[in-house]
């Protein structure tokens, strides 16, 4: 189902389709919500009708408060829930048993360990070492992080940053071409448009000529801008696609543990990763929130193999068989000499990720920063412990500037990002919005030396629910590149002054409310 609507594009209006949701999705939608009120409504049934029932009922909301207080889950998440499950009698307990859990279904951890056939060898020994001798701590940093993501200490890869969404869809769009073996894609979101159809006719045509195709997208990601079925479309084109968590309608956490990430792997030697989806927003085709400003990165090298490595299994992960493949996933490229030290790696639920990956990350950089941290972010709902640290890092002397959207997608979330300010520019924390639009890059540079490229927003969304992924890097020749980027995108930005903070009582009490429950959304 399509509507038309019209939009402008500099002196030009310009008429496009828009997609409805597709009935699949409004189907389970509904599913969900029915056996949400059925369970609900057969409890309190219960509850009335059969003696004493009420006591156990009682009983159990008691321990499911105990159970929460009792659980390592950070304590800004156990809050809103225990307040749930107080203030909400029967249905409190009832929707904790069903949405509470961040762990992966039993069925995707059996075949994440099929899957682990998938998996390089690499011994990172000898980086290591060398990374050790030249500074402790970016070892200690990668040594934490390759231990909790599973990855590995890479050198010796070439890397091309990318300021906005159109530079990088032009180089995407050559390296394709280039392709001889396969073509791995995963996005949160696919639209079809300018960007997306001048991708396809590519793949259609590697397709044709005997290379592998494989597209996964994130099923709600897509909900309002790809047909229900088009996976199958996909695949009547020679194209190996399926959705990332298949919409069912079920009363779980399936609408949690979305996959956020963004990869494009070609040949196992060129990969592409970022804030960019392919959809024609991120490349100012479609204005929709003023200039959309994104990021993005090109490694070349063996860094790639990681990217291989989490392509395959979040698309093994979602088919009902394991593919086979009979050519090489892990090229070596021993021609390639490039200064500094990288590490890709991803970022989801338990028991895959025991660690919020992520969030580490931007700790130990704020952690052991002393000039600068320079951050761009869409959305800035923290919980308690990032943001002592980034206070922290501002009240020890680190210049810590944030860049979030001037022009916002979400206003409810907007204001939760607004109800952080007072808290950081009080302890030295400057925040900026940018100007001419909304800012959707997810990047982060500290002293110069470090930095982190990739998916995660500094939000409950990414630093806790989806399947992540960034590139952390140390002393890269593309940092200088980040920094003046970062500079420019600063001048285009309006600095947030204390005056700006003063609010009436009845929008101080909005952001205070979303800020209890903003954990659970």
């Amino acid at each position: 189902m399509k509507r038309k609507y019209q939009y402008r594009a500099g002196s030009k209006t310009v008429e496009r389709e828009y997609n409805y949701i597709p009935f699949r999705y409004i189907i389970a939608v509904m599913i969900t919500v029915l056996e949400i009120a059925l369970i609900i409504g057969i409890m309190i049934v219960i509850c009335l009708y059969v003696p004493y029932f009420y006591i156990l009922c009682y009983i159990t909301a008691f321990a499911c408060i105990i159970k929460i207080i009792a659980s390592d889950d950070n304590p800004d998440y156990k809050v809103p829930w225990v307040l749930f499950v107080l203030t909400v009698p029967i249905a409190g307990f009832m929707l904790y048993f069903m949405f509470y859990s961040r762990k992966l279904q039993k069925k995707y951890i059996k075949r994440l360990n099929e899957l682990k056939q998938y998996d390089y060898k690499k011994d990172s020994t000898k980086i290591e070492k060398e990374l050790e001798k030249t500074d402790k701590m970016a070892y200690s940093q990668g040594k934490m992080l390759s231990e909790i993501s599973g990855s590995h200490l890479f050198t010796n890869t070439k890397q091309m940053y990318f300021s906005l969404g159109e530079e990088m869809l032009e180089s995407m769009m050559l390296d394709l071409e280039r392709a001889e073996k396969f073509i791995f894609m995963e996005y949160f979101i696919i639209e079809e448009g300018k960007l997306w159809n001048g991708i396809l006719e590519v793949l259609k045509k590697k397709a044709l000529m005997g290379v592998t195709v494989r597209v996964l997208y994130d099923d709600i990601g897509c909900m309002n801008t790809l047909p229900g079925n088009y996976c199958k479309t996909l695949r009547k084109m020679g194209i190996e696609a399926t959705p990332f968590s298949r919409l069912k309608g079920n009363a779980d956490s399936e609408f949690n543990n979305r996959s956020h990430r963004k990869i494009l792997v070609i040949d196992g030697k060129v990969g592409y990763t970022g804030g960019i989806n392919l959809a024609d927003e991120y490349i100012n085709e479609v204005v929709r929130f003023g200039h959309w400003k994104d990021t993005g990165i090109r490694l070349e090298g063996e860094a790639v193999w990681e990217l291989t490595r989490l392509f395959l299994y979040d698309y093994g992960i979602n088919v009902k068989k394991s593919p086979v493949d009979n050519y090489e996933l892990y090229p070596e490229s021993n021609n390639i000499t490039e200064t500094g030290y990288l590490i890709p790696f991803g970022d989801g639920p338990r028991p895959l990720f025991e660690h919020n990956v992520g969030k580490r990350v931007i700790q130990n950089m704020l952690s052991s920063a002393t000039q600068y941290v320079y951050i761009t972010t869409p959305y800035l709902i923290i919980d308690n412990d990032l943001c002592t640290v980034i206070e922290s890092a501002a009240m020890r002397g680190v210049d810590v500037r944030i860049i979030v959207p001037h022009i916002p997608d979400k206003k409810l979330v907007f204001e939760m990002t607004k109800s952080f300010y007072h808290r950081l520019m009080k302890a030295g924390v400057k925040i900026y919005e940018y100007e001419p639009g909304f800012i959707h890059a997810k990047s982060y540079i500290a002293d110069g030396e470090y930095a982190m490229i990739g998916t995660i927003n500094l939000d409950y969304r990414s630093l806790v629910h989806h399947f992540e992924n960034g590139v952390w890097m140390y002393k890269c020749s593309c940092i200088n590149e980040l920094k003046n980027d970062i500079d420019k995108t600063l001048e285009k930005s309006i600095e947030i002054t204390p005056d700006m903070l003063k609010t009436g009582p009845i929008t101080r009490f909005i952001r205070s409310l979303v800020r209890i429950f903003a954990p659970m959304l």
